[in-house]
């Protein structure tokens, strides 16, 4: 029940243009910030990672191949 989340692997992580968008989405409260794909068709979010610094988004951006992002509150 309390078990760890296992992590996935970035080869299984996938990412579709044509049916995801690349997005952070920020916590008004805290400032978290979490970058992933939303599903255009159902809305589903899937989280990838943290964003701590400019660093980790760029690191982000690199990895997935994404020129534009978008922030959802």
């Amino acid at each position: 029940m309390f078990g760890r989340r296992k992590k996935q692997q970035r080869s299984e992580i996938t990412f579709d243009p044509k049916k995801q968008k690349a997005m952070i989405r920020c916590s008004i409260c805290t400032g978290e910030q979490t970058a992933g794909f939303k599903d255009i068709a159902t809305g589903h979010f899937e989280e990838i990672m943290l964003i701590r610094n400019a660093g980790d988004l760029e690191n982000f951006k690199r990895t997935y191949g994404i020129t534009e992002i978008t922030k959802e509150y």
